[in-house]
């Protein structure tokens, strides 16, 4: 660790995106693709309803999505904290 930050830092942050990806998915994948589906429903996207392609194809996108959002903001966090490898 450099003197950005200490190892407790870097997984507060670590942890905090982390939680957030999270929180974007479950948004995503239950809110959307569960509860809200029957208002979503009422919106077509590409001849079906909105609801149903968040529960079915919305969830995957994001999640693919989150992973390399996920592995870039990691990136620059390793370089932050000068944990990178060389």
């Amino acid at each position: 660790m450099s003197a950005s930050g200490s190892a407790a830092e870097y997984w507060k942050a670590n942890l905090r995106l982390l939680g957030i990806c999270l929180a974007i998915w479950f948004a995503v994948s239950y809110v959307f693709g569960i509860i809200l589906v029957d208002v979503l429903n009422k919106i077509h996207l590409g001849g079906y309803p909105l609801g149903f392609w968040f529960a079915q194809q919305g969830s995957i996108y994001t999640f693919v999505i989150l992973i390399f959002v996920y592995a870039k903001q990691m990136d620059k966090l390793d370089q932050q904290f000068d944990v990178h490898e060389d």
